[in-house]
C-alpha cells in the first residue's frame, strides 16, 4: 500500500510500504477513504518534541470501509462504513466506561493513517460504524469527528460553555475554529475569536463567532475586556499549546471562570497562585473522541452540524508532502487526503 512516511524534520513523502496484516483477533483492517493532516501532525514535521528514529509512518484521522476482521470482532463487518477516533479503545475497561477514552488501559495509537489501508487494535470498542453509506459530500463532515471537531467540542466542555454565556476561542487553526462552533453549538451568546487573519476569522465568523480580536498579551486581553464592559470572559478555550497561547487564555479569563485547554502543551507554565487567588479553574487535555460521536454523528447525517469547513485545501495522498508545506505555511487552515 501507499504511507506517508516521516524521515526527519520536513523530509516527508509517500512510499510504499507492506500492507497491514491482522496479528490478534480484536482487530480490523479499514481501507481509507478520506485522511488529513492535523496541526499536532506538524510538530514532528517541524522537529519539535519526539522526533523520529528513521522513517516511520504519520496521521491519525481518517474514515473509511473495513475490509477485514479478526476472529473476536463482534460489532464490526466487512463492508461498514466506518469513522475512526483518533485513539484507539476498547470501551469496555474502567477508563472508557468513565468516559475517558484516551486513557483506555488497552488502548493507543495507530502506526499511521495518512495511508490506504489502516490496522485498528480493539476494533469493536473504537470504530463508529454509521447506519448507511453517506454521500461523499458528507466525508468532511464526518472526517472532521474523527479528531478535530471534537477536540474543539472538549475544549468548550471543559471551559464549562454554557446557554447565554461568554466564550473567548485562543488559536485560529482547525482546533480553535472548531471551538468557536462547539461553542456556538452550546448556545454561548457571545463568542470572541482571537485571530490575525481575515480568512480564518471569517471562517470564526461562520461559525457563530460575534467578535474577533487580532491583538495579543495584554492588549489581545484589553481587547476583550473592552468588548465585556471591562470583565473577562466566562470559558476560553485554549487551543494551540504554547506558553503564549496559555498566558493568553488566563489573562481573558474572568474571576471564577474556566480554561478549557486541548493544545499540546509545549513549555507551558502555569501561575497557580494566580489562579488560587481568582479562582480560576483549569481542565481539558486529550479529547475522548470515541465518548462523544453518539452525540455528534446523528447531527452531521442530519446536516445541522457541518464542521467540514475547516478542510480548505484537498489533495490526493500522493501529494501529502504539498499538504503539510501548506499548512506549515499556513497556506491552508487543514488538508484533506484522498485516495
Amino acid at each position: 500500500m501507499r504511507a506517508t512516511m516521516l524521515y526527519s524534520p520536513r523530509d516527508i513523502c509517500v512510499e510504499q510500504i507492506p500492507d497491514p496484516e491482522i496479528s490478534a483477533d480484536h482487530e480490523a483492517i479499514v481501507r481509507v477513504l478520506a485522511a488529513c493532516v492535523c496541526g499536532s501532525d506538524l510538530w514532528p514535521y517541524r522537529g519539535i518534541g519526539n522526533n523520529p528514529d528513521g522513517p516511520r509512518q504519520i496521521g491519525h484521522e481518517f474514515i473509511g470501509v473495513v475490509e477485514r476482521v479478526g476472529a473476536a470482532v463482534g460489532d464490526i463487518g466487512v463492508g461498514d462504513f466506518v469513522i475512526a477516533p483518533f485513539l484507539y479503545s476498547c470501551g469496555v475497561c474502567v477508563h472508557c466506561l468513565n468516559g475517558v477514552t484516551p486513557s483506555c488501559v488497552n488502548g493507543g495509537g495507530y502506526e499511521g493513517c495518512q495511508a490506504e489501508l489502516v490496522k485498528v487494535p480493539q476494533a469493536d470498542g473504537t470504530l463508529y460504524v454509521l447506519p448507511a453509506e453517506p454521500a461523499e459530500s458528507q466525508y468532511a463532515d464526518l472526517l472532521a469527528l474523527s479528531d478535530v471537531f471534537p477536540t474543539g467540542h472538549h475544549a468548550a466542555i471543559c471551559a464549562r460553555v454554557s446557554a447565554g454565556g461568554i466564550a473567548v476561542v485562543v488559536g485560529d487553526g482547525a482546533v480553535g475554529l472548531s471551538g468557536v462552533l462547539a461553542a456556538k453549538r452550546l448556545g454561548a451568546a457571545n463568542i470572541i475569536a482571537m485571530s490575525r487573519h481575515e480568512s480564518r476569522a471569517e471562517l470564526a465568523r461562520s461559525f457563530g463567532a460575534t467578535h474577533v480580536v487580532a491583538d495579543r498579551g495584554k492588549a489581545g486581553a484589553q481587547a476583550v475586556k473592552d468588548i465585556l464592559g471591562g470583565i473577562g470572559a466566562d470559558a476560553v478555550l485554549e487551543c494551540v499549546g504554547t506558553a503564549e497561547s496559555m498566558k493568553q487564555a488566563f489573562l481573558s479569563l474572568r474571576p471564577g471562570g474556566f480554561v478549557g485547554y486541548v493544545g499540546v502543551p509545549h513549555d507551558v507554565d502555569l501561575n497557580v497562585p494566580i489562579m488560587f487567588a481568582k479562582n480560576m479553574g483549569l481542565m481539558g487535555g486529550i479529547a475522548p473522541v470515541r465518548a462523544y460521536l453518539d452525540e455528534l454523528v446523528p447531527e452531521v447525517l442530519a446536516g445541522t452540524l457541518r464542521p467540514g469547513a475547516v478542510f480548505d485545501q484537498t489533495l490526493p495522498l500522493a501529494e501529502a508532502a504539498a499538504a503539510y508545506q501548506a499548512m506549515d505555511e499556513r497556506r491552508a487552515i487543514k488538508v484533506m487526503l484522498r485516495p
